[in-house]
């Protein structure tokens, strides 16, 4: 493990299956310079534990009490120091006081063009599936800084695709996953070496 004075610490939240937090963790075990550290979930049977584990990340499930009745889990992090906290699939509201003490630390990803399809209850099949009732014409995914407001906090970036009249609830899932495994990935790389893009992102 590389200890120097830029090694960058990523700590991941997520409730589900954790294909985002694999790729997330993949892609940083390429890069010498930053790691993922930690996965939380508070899913004690979600596959996105499992999979850390399988990629020597610790893997540590928490409960409601210790998440939001306690400041458990806000010390834990203090311990852990992250440059970054992200939440890839990860459903429940993130504290008010976490998010104080890590300001602009904290990301989310987003399955649709927010400020469409956002808000409680709106992830995974249940945006798809709106996406889809509405006859929306393209979607894509939001990657955004948290605040004490589901999917309110500014947007970080945004990423298109189109849609066909035709397209199912599973091939909208398909398409998202594509543009997730793409580009969070390098998002959360440039929000952690912002010195080494210029302003257009490039």
């Amino acid at each position: 493990m590389v200890t120097s004075l830029h090694h960058k610490r990523i700590v991941i939240f997520g409730s589900g299956n954790g294909s985002n937090a694999e790729n997330i963790i993949k892609y940083f075990k390429k890069n010498n310079q930053a790691e993922v550290t930690h996965v939380f979930s508070n899913n004690k049977r979600a596959k996105i534990l499992k999979r850390a584990y399988n990629l020597d990340v610790n893997a540590i499930h928490f409960d409601r009490s210790s998440f939001y009745g306690t400041n458990e889990m806000l010390n834990l992090l203090k311990d852990i120091q992250p440059d970054l906290i992200v939440l890839a699939g990860f459903l429940w509201l993130f504290p008010e006081k976490i998010v104080e003490a890590f300001p602009d630390k904290v990301i989310n990803l987003h399955p649709a063009l927010l400020p469409k399809f956002g808000g409680k209850g709106m992830y995974g099949a249940n945006v798809h599936k709106a996406v889809v009732e509405q006859k929306e014409e393209k979607t894509g995914i939001t990657i955004h800084f948290v605040n004490e407001v589901y999917d309110d906090g500014k947007i970080i970036a945004q990423f298109e695709t189109e849609l066909k009249p035709t397209d199912t609830v599973e091939d909208v899932a398909s398409k998202i996953n594509k543009l997730e495994m793409e580009h969070f990935p390098k998002v959360i790389n440039e929000l952690l070496f912002p010195e080494r893009y210029d302003t257009n992102g490039n």
